[in-house]
């Protein structure tokens, strides 16, 4: 599974983002064109911060495979659910779920300025995402993966 990441507090667009990369509402399956003439994803898309719709990183695990999908575009809260911490925890506990179930982190787009302590090569933070301009911001994040 190649998943595709999008990181910020409230109010940072991820949800904005996630929809305009993808073309879905809250959840959809959509095909992506890879950057170089590669074949297309089948992208599971899930709008809404993964530790919002109160989704534990196994159930998450357990729901993506289901939807028969090569790839996910999801977002994530940098930090833990305010009320249930252990529940739903922060982005990087998430990752770290992800990566031990298999998946691959191709990409994790930050926006504004908290990261929750995420470093790496397959990351880029988009510190103007909160102001600038929506279909800009989506723009240099598809940029950023590699989509068409």
């Amino acid at each position: 599974m190649d998943a595709y990441l999008i990181v910020g507090n409230t109010h940072t667009r991820k949800s904005s983002i996630a929809r305009s990369l993808s073309g879905c509402f809250n959840r959809s399956l959509r095909d992506i064109q890879l950057q170089g003439g590669r074949a297309p994803l089948r992208l599971y898309a899930r709008a809404g911060a993964v530790q919002e719709t109160r989704k534990t990183p196994e159930e998450f695990i357990a729901e993506v495979p289901r939807t028969r999908c090569t790839a996910l575009l999801c977002c994530l809260l940098p930090t833990a659910h305010p009320n249930e911490r252990q529940l739903f925890p922060d982005a990087q506990t998430y990752i770290e779920r992800f990566e031990a179930a298999g998946w691959h982190i191709r990409a994790i787009a930050v926006l504004g300025q908290n990261s929750g302590g995420l470093r790496g090569p397959r990351l880029r933070q988009f510190p103007m995402a909160p102001t600038a301009p929506i279909n800009q911001t989506a723009s240099e994040v598809r940029a950023f993966f590699g989509w068409v």
